[in-house]
């Protein structure tokens, strides 16, 4: 069986939001974790209370825990973030803080910024939004460039976009966009949801797949792995024959009961995964 290097496997602050983010950094230092991929959400470091001063502060507590940050992934789902929005006030201040967000992740010394499609009206033709994402998504892509920051953007379940859904769809956006600074998530259950697998991910993207997210679902759910059905152990198998060099997550969402005891949930997922790793950080 082939197996993940160490390094490719980074911890993430997904299910500490009820946690200081001073305490998150000493446990995933803890968990011998060395690079986060950093959920933008309050009050670790949303958009809308990221000061100079609180990225700063945020900065020294990473720096203090020997963690550095693959990529910084501003919340944008359930959250006033919309650059496909209708509302055109809307979607100019969405993409003016995506910039701020490219901005923080120079200061962070981050090399990707996470980015999704936006959603448009769903009683508004569908190449209304998609055109809007399009134009959006460049915009935000050149400003990070301009900062050597990358970009990555990940396909959402339909429940969450009517934009960018599939494997196919997104890569439809990158051509249309045509940023070489932009490179491909993968998301084992939007993966699934979409119906697409990992051959699809390996054929369309090849090594601009960069960065996978872990998650089991029934097929959706977001669950911490034996917590859903899906075949996770198979998929890995099919990354790493593939040759995949990139990043794995675990992203545990759950129904928020994961954040009750992030700690187990976590520990968890990290036993699960040592089987398909050279090594794998400590499980607690």
């Amino acid at each position: 069986m082939s197996q993940f290097k160490v390094d490719q496997l980074i911890g993430a602050n997904f299910a500490f939001q009820h946690y200081a983010f001073e305490r998150v950094a000493e446990i995933l230092r803890g968990f011998g974790f060395k690079e986060i991929e950093l959920w933008g959400i309050a009050p670790h470091l949303d958009l809308f209370h990221a000061t100079d001063a609180h990225v700063r502060s945020v900065r020294e507590i990473l720096a203090q825990n020997g963690l550095t940050v693959w990529c910084f992934t501003p919340e944008q789902v359930i959250y006033p973030i919309n650059i496909a929005s209708g509302d055109g006030a809307y979607r100019r201040d969405s993409v003016r803080r995506f910039c701020r967000a490219a901005d923080i992740c120079a200061e962070l010394g981050a090399r990707y910024l996470f980015l999704t499609s936006g959603r448009g009206y769903e009683h508004d033709p569908p190449q209304e939004a998609w055109a809007r994402s399009a134009q959006s998504l460049a915009e935000i892509a050149a400003h990070a460039s301009s900062l050597g920051v990358r970009c990555l953007l990940e396909p959402l379940q339909r429940v969450e976009t009517n934009v960018v859904t599939n494997a196919a769809g997104l890569r439809e956006m990158l051509d249309e966009i045509g940023a070489d600074t932009m490179d491909v998530v993968l998301d084992t259950v939007g993966m699934a949801t979409a119906g697409d697998t990992v051959a699809d991910y390996v054929r369309l993207f090849g090594p601009r797949l960069a960065h996978v997210q872990i998650v089991d679902g029934l097929p959706a759910g977001h669950l911490v792995w034996g917590d859903g059905k899906l075949p996770i152990g198979q998929y890995l198998d099919d990354l790493a024959a593939s040759g995949y060099r990139g990043k794995l997550t675990f992203e545990p969402f759950g129904n928020g009961s994961y954040a009750l005891d992030p700690v187990a949930a976590w520990t968890r997922n990290l036993k699960a995964i040592e089987p398909h790793m050279t090594r794998a950080p400590t499980a607690a």
